[in-house]
Formats: C-alpha cells, structure tokens, sequence
C-alpha cells in the first residue's frame, strides 16, 4: 500500500509541473494563478498546496530538476582526469539542453534565475550553494593538475564562467547562435580564453 500511496504522489506532482510547464510557457510566470494550475492538472486547489507551499516553490522545484540533470550530465561523461573545460562545457551545455527542450520556458527559466522577482529566498539561495558545491570540486581538482591559479576566489571564478554562459545563451534567443554546435563553439571560445587569463603564470628561463 506504501508503494502505492508513494507512486500515486508521484504522479500527482508530476501533473502539477507539466501544467505549470504548459501554463508559464503559454501565460507567462506571473501571469499564471495557482486556480488555474489545479484545473489544468485535474486536482483541487488545496491538494497543490499539499505538494509546494506557493507558485514560486512549483518554479523552484524545475530549477532543482535543471541541476540534477546537468549533474547526471557531469556524472556520465567526465572523472577526474577530464580537463575543466571539457567539464565546465559538459555541464553548462547539459543546462543549454535542459532549457532547450522547451525554448519559451526556458527563457523564463533564465530569466527567473537570473533576476527573479518572487522566489522563495531561502530556497533561491540553496539552489545557489548546490550550484557552487557541483562547480567547486571541479575548480579545486583543475588547481591541482595546474589549470588554475591557487589565488582565485571560486566564488567569483562560478560566476565568472555563469556570466559567460548566459552570454552564449542570450545570443541563441537573439538568434546570433542558430545550433546548439554554435552554443558549443562560442562556449568554448570563451571558455578557452578565461582560462587563458586564469591559468598559472609560466617562468621565463634565464
């Protein structure tokens, strides 16, 4: 009966984020009230607030599905071994597919990431830190096998590269990037030259 109970929760969440997919996309974020999520998804307006405490939390809950994707993305195709920015375009392309699966959301996405309005604080802010948890590992082991300098501030080095990517992103809504190859050869190119000006000074021989 657990077992039951447990996927029949499931499915009802489930329903809840396609008709939030369905209605932000179509209406807009702010434009979309939580009477219309339950009609759209086929339940009461109080079961919706059994699963997520407010519209923003609906809105949260595909930013962590955003960051468990790009993270199984990482997990697959690199190690330790892997170049940062071999891992550094694994993971950001990872968002760009994420975002590209439904292009009108994904600009909203974007957008409530980047300048949100009404995100639930506390769980922006966790979404920040297990965003920087994924990328700090990588920038720690690029240190070691001597891609980095050991002087950087990681904080500003994550939003360094984030910045650099919403770069690449804005030109593919702008329509400048027609490809995700496109997205992936500007990444690279910017990513490249970051790490260029980053990497540990060499000793000019006597």
């Amino acid at each position: 009966m657990a077992g039951i109970r447990e996927q029949k929760k499931k499915q009802t969440r489930e329903a809840i984020l396609a008709a939030a997919l369905q209605l932000f996309t179509r209406k807009g974020y702010e434009n979309t009230s939580i009477d219309e999520l339950a009609r759209r998804a086929g339940i009461g307006k109080g079961t919706i607030y059994s699963y997520f405490q407010s519209k923003s939390q609906i809105f949260l809950a595909f930013c962590e599905e955003q960051l468990e994707y790009v993270y199984n993305e990482l997990a697959v195709k690199s190690d330790s071994r892997t170049s940062l920015i071999d891992q550094l375009l694994t993971l950001f392309m990872g968002e760009f597919r994420f975002i590209n699966r439904n292009k009108e959301f994904g600009r909203i996405l974007m957008r409530e990431t980047v300048f949100p309005k009404d995100l639930t604080g506390a769980r922006s802010r966790e979404l920040d830190n297990k965003y920087i948890d994924l990328l700090m590992p990588l920038l720690k082991e690029a240190q070691k096998r001597g891609e980095l300098r050991t002087d950087i501030e990681y904080i500003l080095v994550v939003g360094h590269f984030y910045a650099l990517y919403i770069m690449a992103v804005s030109g593919w809504y702008m329509g400048r990037l027609l490809t995700e190859e496109d997205v992936y050869m500007v990444l690279e190119s910017l990513f490249s030259q970051a790490l260029q000006g980053l990497a540990p000074g060499r000793k000019v021989e006597a």
